[in-house]
């Protein structure tokens, strides 16, 4: 299907430019860990191009216009979203629409979460949404857009085609994005004071001025790292001396670098000023990368002593989130900064991750005393357990499931001669679970997409004894109808296992089997406790699968795939529904359905081994990722992702 109004993108010095004389509407967006471009909201988008007009190269402070951005700044030069108390570090990119498109009306398309808000579409989406909409088609299939849901206009819902799952979706009218016409002419560098062209020393400048300087000397810490460059005095190890920014105020650097450190620590800053006892204060990666004024780069003074340590240990490691490891320099005080000291508060309460970089700079200038704590860590594994305490799972035969590469091949081997001797063969196997059909519907085959009373589109290119190209079946038990012939062709492209899925519901017809390559799973009780289950002890799965080689089922025969982030544990409460999710599992391990060979979603990396559609929890006490408990859905959303794959609770019984 095609992407009606799609983004046009002209990249011109970072910035995207419509041509002359053409009206668009501009949408800014961020880049998600998945890879995904999100938008803004249509005031936020306001906000940005305002502050554009004033200076291509500024800075923009999404908190001025939606509180809940507050931690984050854009940096107009470098193209990059900060966020203040993490230091992480997003694309964003300014993409332009047409003005008939769903931003140009202000339409937005959103689906129900699983806390019963409303998330908005990616915008490439929304406008596919909207122009079927407006085209008045009763359903829009997003296959074409990398996703497997059917939207359904009549009930304003959408279905996950793999798991059946059913969300509702609404439109809403909004605020239109902004709408431009032809390119915006460049202007002066940005904040300056109102008439002396020296630094406005309000806080809020000194905010932006402050991101501004961490965004630079991350980007040329970057550029070290790529090209091997030592900055600073080499003798001493993890010195670096402060980049030079690329905005000017009055001819001024906003730092200027001079060489010099201060003993030898290693990837720590020290703050020398004043004649006072020393005293450490552990500050998080926030106030690293956010210095409000004389703070962060070394000041000493001649006759001082008072420093303040930043250990390098204390940043954030997150994946995504790109760091400064500083050593010790020093730097001349931008003009029209204050110099005001950030002290310690023995006792005294952390301030809120999320408002805690812009909170240290404010109180800062203020000359406020501040305390900051580093951003929660997810807890990812139980506390340390020895192998005595590691008991069977109740109910459950051993604590282990092996696959060998010999087991595959004999596997894959047993199951061909079986088709072969109770005639499994493509065109049994299509006419077991299929019935004829005398008086064809006037309709589409959804495989060959053609009309159910043509021929099928594989006559000529797919020839079977018994099978002509104008039979049409009618599956047993969902009632879609196809092709024989098509359905023969998708049955060759799959495993050739015996079963057969509907192509339009996901209903599997016989026992499915998966692509995962070889490994082992293991799984026992622990004498620990997940959030939200304090009456229950945990059942801990370990799954193990090394690289390899890639064979005929797999996407790239004889090419080697890499297998990252293994062994991966994965926790279910000890309970009986905990047990029965544990029994499926080990059933769809048995049938190759955990993993598959493909291209990962959060680090676009081919090649690799990829979850297959059925969630696990990874994250043991705490669920900051999305990834761990207290979840109360969990258990009944996987039992549905696990029918979807045709291992049902059903297949217990039997």
């Amino acid at each position: 299907m095609a992407r009606p109004g799609s983004g046009l993108l002209v990249p011109i010095n970072g910035l995207g430019y419509p041509p002359q004389n053409l009206a668009r509407v501009v949408v800014w967006e961020w880049l998600n860990e998945h890879g995904r471009w999100r938008p803004y909201s249509a005031a936020v988008c306001h906000h940005i191009e305002n502050v554009l007009k004033g200076d291509a190269r500024g800075s923009v402070v999404l908190g001025q216009v939606d509180a809940q951005l507050s931690p984050y700044i854009i940096d107009l030069q470098s193209m990059h979203q900060f966020r203040q108390d993490t230091g992480t570090m997003r694309p964003v990119q300014r993409n332009f629409y047409e003005p008939s498109s769903a931003p140009g009306k202000g339409v937005v398309w959103e689906w129900e979460n699983d806390n019963g808000s409303w998330t908005p579409y990616d915008m490439e989406i929304c406008v596919t949404i909207q122009n079927a909409y407006e085209k008045q088609h009763p359903w829009l299939d997003l296959t074409s857009l990398g996703f497997c849901y059917l939207i359904d206009f009549n009930s304003m819902s959408q279905t996950n085609r793999q798991s059946q799952r059913k969300r509702r979706l609404r439109r809403r009218m909004d605020l239109a994005y902004p709408l431009i016409m032809g390119s915006i002419p460049k202007s002066q560098s940005w904040p300056v004071g109102a008439s002396s062209g020296q630094p406005c020393s309000c806080q809020q400048c000194i905010l932006v001025n402050s991101t501004r300087a961490a965004s630079n000397a991350i980007l040329a810490s970057q550029r070290r790292k790529l090209y091997g460059g030592t900055a600073g005095n080499p003798g001493a190890t993890g010195t670096l001396t402060v980049v030079r920014q690329s905005n000017t105020f009055a001819g001024t650097s906003l730092w200027s670098p001079t060489s010099g450190s201060s003993g030898t620590n290693n990837n720590n800053i020290s703050v020398g000023g004043g004649q006072a006892k020393a005293e450490q204060v552990q500050l998080p990666l926030s106030t690293a990368n956010f210095p409000c004024s004389p703070v962060m780069p070394s000041l000493s003074s001649a006759h001082g002593h008072h420093a303040l340590t930043i250990n390098g240990q204390n940043n954030l490691n997150r994946p995504g989130t790109q760091r400064i490891s500083m050593g010790t320099a020093r730097g001349a005080i931008p003009p029209g900064v204050p110099a005001l000291p950030v002290k310690n508060l023995t006792g005294s309460g952390p301030v809120h991750p999320a408002l805690a970089g812009m909170t240290g700079i404010l109180m800062c200038a203020a000359g406020l005393p501040v305390c900051l704590t580093r951003a929660p860590k997810p807890i990812l594994h139980p506390p340390p357990i020895n192998k005595s305490d590691m008991k069977p799972v109740p109910g459950i035969n051993g604590m282990r499931r092996k696959t060998k590469k010999k087991h595959l091949r004999r596997e894959t081997s047993n199951v061909l001669e079986g088709c072969e001797r109770n005639g499994k063969n493509p065109e049994d196997v299509v006419r077991r679970y299929t019935e004829k059909i005398k008086v064809l519907p006037d309709e589409d085959c959804t495989i060959c997409m053609e009309r159910l009373v043509m021929s099928s589109g594989y006559e000529g290119v797919l020839q079977h004894k018994g099978i002509k190209p104008e039979l049409v079946g009618k599956l047993g038990k969902c009632g879609h109808m196809y092709h024989l012939l098509c359905l023969v062709a998708m049955y060759n492209n799959g495993n050739k296992d015996g079963s057969l899925q509907c192509p339009t519901c996901k209903t599997i017809y016989g026992e499915k089997t998966g692509t995962q390559p070889p490994g082992k799973m293991e799984y026992h009780v622990i004498p620990h406790c997940l959030p939200g289950y304090p009456d229950s002890k945990t059942i801990r799965i370990v799954y193990d699968i090394p690289a390899g080689i890639q064979t005929n089922e797999h996407p790239n025969p004889g090419k080697k795939f890499s297998a990252r982030g293994f062994p991966r544990h994965c926790y279910l409460p000890d309970n009986e529904k905990g047990r029965k999710v544990l029994k499926l599992l080990i059933m769809a391990w048995d049938r190759r359905l955990i993993f598959t060979i493909g291209t990962s979603s959060t680090t676009g990396e081919s090649d690799t081994v990829v979850w297959n559609e059925i969630h696990h929890k990874t994250e043991f006490g705490s669920n900051l990722t999305g990834h761990g408990y207290p979840d109360p859905n969990y258990l009944d959303n996987v039992l549905t992702e696990l029918s979807a794959q045709g291992v049902g609770e059903d297949n217990l019984k039997e």
